[in-house]
């Protein structure tokens, strides 16, 4: 018979039911002997009143009902003696429950058996931790939508107010000339395009990270993909007063399944912000590698370093490296979360480092085997 089997509760329930009648028919025995030997065996001058209320028992109820009796209690008595340890494993598991479901916080219980209670407990604890887990995603959830909230506000009403500001100026006819009011229009028109690129923004954001539609996947030449990119921004890159320069490190193509069109506002964002913040070191440079069966892009800037402590949360919805919300400098800060979130779902990574003289974005993307 399988050890594992016999280690089971029914089978510990037979074992104690088992050993629990031995042990009562063994009390019994030894009981009968002492009394047969108590009673018949050396007959006292004068009995005791103990031997007097047993021998009218045995006389007037008989030794068969009394020895019933007594099995019957002796038995109980040794079945919760053997049964113990189950139960009280059982009430344990069981206060836990109790605890978790009442209480709704997480509860480990110690796995001592290898049974189905502690396969139980085991199942228990799973639930827990995954219990913990929903709760700190949940408080996450709520903690973000927050923060969400309170970044979008403030980001919608810093253009706003001067929109209404240089609107009502406008309207109250407060311009001295038709060209004084051409350049607050102006201005206000900019600001409306600034707002139009934050709401683009929050609304390609929401879409990447609630998973949006299912990515519809084709094979892409990455270094082709990244080269014409680069070309549609060098009217940009003219007028922030850089050049570029591509660096290929391999011979070969660089082949992934990817959905072109999220991949190129992953990489215009990533372009982007190089120009934004690389004006300085005058050049982009831009490199291809292969590292085992990932496609390796380097998007490097020489401008103004990121500080260490802001490099693990650049990729953070609303982070700004310079602490202000200046959207002359800082963009909508939901560029780069939304390329994190469209590297993401293409099953890559994306990473950055720093130094006094350069900046990289790297992005890695399996290759594509087909």
């Amino acid at each position: 018979m399988n050890a594992k089997y016999i280690s089971t509760i029914r089978w510990k329930f037979i074992w104690a039911f088992i050993l629990s009648i031995l042990s009562g028919a063994g009390l019994l025995t030894a009981g009968y002997q002492l009394v047969k030997s108590s009673i018949y065996s050396n007959p006292e001058p004068e009995p005791s009143p103990y031997t007097l209320m047993l021998k009218w028992i045995i006389n007037h109820i008989g030794s068969a009902p009394l020895l019933f009796t007594a099995g019957v209690v002796s038995f109980l008595i040794f079945f919760f003696i053997f049964t113990r340890k189950i139960i009280s494993y059982l009430e344990e598991i069981t206060s836990g429950i109790q605890q978790i479901t009442k209480l709704g916080e997480s509860h480990r219980i110690e796995v001592r058996t290898s049974d189905e209670l502690g396969v139980l407990a085991e199942n228990i604890n799973v639930m827990s931790d995954r219990l913990e887990h929903s709760l700190l995603e949940e408080r996450s959830a709520v903690q973000a939508k927050n923060e969400l909230i309170t970044g979008v506000s403030h980001d919608l009403r810093t253009p706003l107010t001067s929109i209404l500001g240089f609107l009502e100026y406008i309207e109250q006819d407060r311009c001295r000339d038709e060209i004084e009011m051409r350049y607050y229009a102006d201005i206000a028109y900019q600001k409306t395009l600034v707002l139009r690129k934050l709401i683009d923004d929050l609304f390609e954001y929401t879409r990447v990270y609630n998973g949006g539609l299912p990515l519809v996947l084709e094979r892409l030449d990455l270094k082709a993909f990244i080269r014409q990119l680069v070309e549609e921004a060098v009217p940009e890159l003219n007028l922030a007063g850089m050049t570029y320069k591509i660096h290929d490190n391999t011979d070969h193509s660089l082949w992934i399944q990817a959905a072109p069109y999220e991949l190129v506002r992953a990489y215009e964002n990533l372009i982007a912000n190089a120009i934004r913040y690389g004006q300085a070191g005058k050049r982009l440079e831009i490199s291809f590698d292969r590292e085992g069966d990932e496609a390796v892009v380097r998007i490097s800037n020489f401008g103004e370093m990121i500080a260490e402590s802001d490099l693990p949360h650049i990729f953070e919805r609303f982070y700004r490296a310079e602490r202000s919300r200046s959207h002359h400098t800082g963009g909508s800060g939901l560029g780069l979360a939304i390329a994190k979130g469209i590297i993401d779902r293409h099953h890559g990574l994306i990473s950055a480092k720093s130094d006094r003289y350069r900046t990289d974005f790297i992005t890695r993307i399996p290759i594509s085997k087909v």
